[in-house]
């Protein structure tokens, strides 16, 4: 199985390097997109510096910021025309830790889709203060019952698809370019009858740099989560 893990950076040079050496090491037949949009502080020179020796590791670079939902599909577009089998997604600041590849990638033998889950037995959150985690348990309880999900996890970016469910679920119809849009993915794969497995992560503040979201992402995260549970997106009809 060729699989390809993609991760979005802006102003990510403290991180990129260590971040895609450690997934690279975690397995001989994984490969490594950093999708950057524009970061002044120099990341994409030091992607493609360390992409002379290391042939497993890609970069596609955009001209400025524009959304995370958005670096995840040039990620699963360049996934798709390149023959991969898997896509995974992780962010680049180590919150999403890469040792736990293997076993999100050993799960995806009887899943089309594993989520990195904060809220199953085994995962947790360190390094949060306690309205953080108040919020981040209030967004998930919000996404599953809104959209009926037997997820425990909605909102971790940390996940992995099988190229063929990326393909049936039409990820370039998702209707939001910022952090919903790993709601509606899930939402959409499991409206399309997919198997989503969950396997268990701790998440860490990020241990460099600074976070990318805001309060206003946060509501346009609720307010997309609400519009999608009542005008549910059009899916593509499955093929037999």
């Amino acid at each position: 199985m060729r699989t390809l893990v993609i991760t979005p950076t802006y102003n990510e040079a403290e991180n990129v390097i260590p971040l895609v050496t450690g997934v690279l090491d975690q397995a001989a037949d994984l490969e490594a997109l950093v999708v950057d949009d524009g970061s002044p502080d120099g990341t994409s020179a030091l992607v493609r510096e360390r992409m002379t020796e290391e042939p497993r590791l890609h970069l596609l670079e955009r001209e400025g910021k524009l959304g995370l939902g958005t670096a995840y599909l040039a990620g699963f577009k360049y996934a798709m025309d390149n023959g991969f089998d898997q896509a995974v997604t992780m962010d680049c600041d180590f919150s999403h830790d890469p040792r736990y590849l293997p076993d999100i990638l050993a799960a995806m033998a009887d899943h089309d889709m594993v989520i990195g889950s904060r809220y199953i037995p085994g995962g947790g959150i360190s390094n949060w203060p306690f309205h953080r985690r108040m919020l981040s348990s209030f967004a998930n309880l919000y996404t599953r019952v809104l959209l009926r999900l037997p997820v425990h996890d909605c909102t971790s970016g940390f996940r992995c698809y099988s190229v063929e469910t990326l393909r049936a679920v039409d990820p370039f119809g998702v209707r939001s370019s910022g952090y919903s849009f790993l709601e509606e993915m899930v939402s959409r794969v499991h409206r399309a009858g997919f198997r989503i497995g969950e396997s268990p992560i701790m998440f860490e503040d990020r241990v460099a740099g600074t976070s990318k979201i805001n309060r206003s992402e946060i509501w346009r995260a609720a307010f997309h989560v609400l519009h999608t549970a009542l005008v549910p997106p059009k899916l593509p009809p499955r093929k037999p």
